[in-house]
């Protein structure tokens, strides 16, 4: 007996990815797949495939969004679901990483917690891992298994291109994006700024931004982060530039974490434009006036192409996704 195999795509989502999955999916021209995600009176979630998956290459598409622990939880339960349903390989789709931040032990009898989270997606069956924008690179070496690191650097380079000024300068807001800072500046033939930030020992959301380096003096500066997340760093770079003579401000980052007093200090902060992706849901009173919204579908279901096809990610980024 001879047969010729055919591959299967499969799409499924977590109930709080619904919106961006049904985006990729459509991209895809694909539908997402029936799957039953319940919550027992305990409190415990339920998950049942509701089509065979048998043979076929899933992808889990879940991010990390609050709560955080349930989304994370539900995806492992996803993940474990289609693995012992027979799935010929299974794709974890981290559109947000959660715990990303936690990657490495600054004070003693610290976590790994970024490593734990790597563990319980592979423990659980992920075959595979894709993510963008990972808060640093090194957390691809915290798998044993393939891991995709995306950027949504074009969707916001091309939105730069489009809406700003000329003499416009990269700002990054600490060391950690410095080098993303300079790919970005390069490639619009902009200038470039670096601030020096430091956080009080102990402390987790407390920053100090202190000095810049580069001339901002009249010009329009664009902040560059992978996140925002209680807006601080941001919020103070942006009061350091105008006080450096900045005439306009915007900010832009890939995750909209946008906890505790995010949203408050980015309505009160010199700047005029917040430019986010949609890797993590917004709910209606974080959509304020100075927010907008871009569409990371294009590169995840870009991506979620190759892996199927077992073609070059890295050529779509030219090589420039590992960051």
């Amino acid at each position: 007996m001879e047969l010729v195999s055919k591959k299967r795509l499969g799409l499924y989502a977590g109930r709080r990815s619904r919106p961006l999955a049904d985006e990729i999916a459509s991209l895809l021209n694909e539908k997402l797949g029936a799957v039953q995600l319940v919550e027992f009176a305990s409190g415990e979630t339920y998950c049942r495939y509701e089509e065979s998956v048998r043979d076929t290459d899933v992808f889990v598409i879940a991010t990390h969004c609050e709560p955080v622990n349930d989304s994370i939880m539900e995806q492992l339960i996803m993940i474990d679901a289609a693995k012992r349903a027979s799935a010929k390989r299974i794709i974890a789709v981290c559109p947000y990483f959660g715990y990303g931040r936690q990657d490495r032990k600054a004070l003693p009898r610290e976590p790994i917690t970024a490593k734990l989270v790597a563990n319980l997606l592979q423990t659980a069956g992920a075959d595979r891992m894709i993510s963008v924008d990972l808060h640093s690179g090194q957390i691809q070496g915290f798998f044993d298994v393939p891991v995709d690191h995306l950027t949504a650097m074009p969707v916001l380079e091309e939105y730069i291109r489009n809406e700003a000024p000329e003499d416009t300068v990269i700002v990054a807001p600490d060391a950690g994006r410095v080098r993303t800072a300079e790919r970005f500046a390069q490639h619009l033939n902009a200038d470039i700024a670096f601030l020096h930030k430091r956080r009080p020992r102990g402390t987790k959301n407390e920053v100090e931004v202190s000095e810049v380096i580069g001339d901002v003096n009249g010009r329009h500066c664009i902040i560059i982060d992978d996140m925002i997340d209680t807006a601080g760093t941001v919020c103070a770079a942006a009061e350091l530039l105008r006080a450096r003579g900045a005439t306009d401000v915007w900010i832009m980052a890939t995750h909209p974490v946008l906890s505790g007093p995010a949203i408050e200090r980015l309505e009160s902060a010199f700047a005029s434009r917040v430019i986010v992706s949609n890797t993590l849901p917004l709910t209606s009173d974080k959509l304020i006036d100075k927010i907008e919204v871009l569409s990371a579908a294009g590169v995840i279901s870009s991506v979620i192409e190759s892996v199927f096809e077992g073609s070059s990610v890295s050529d779509l980024f030219h090589g420039e996704n590992q960051l």
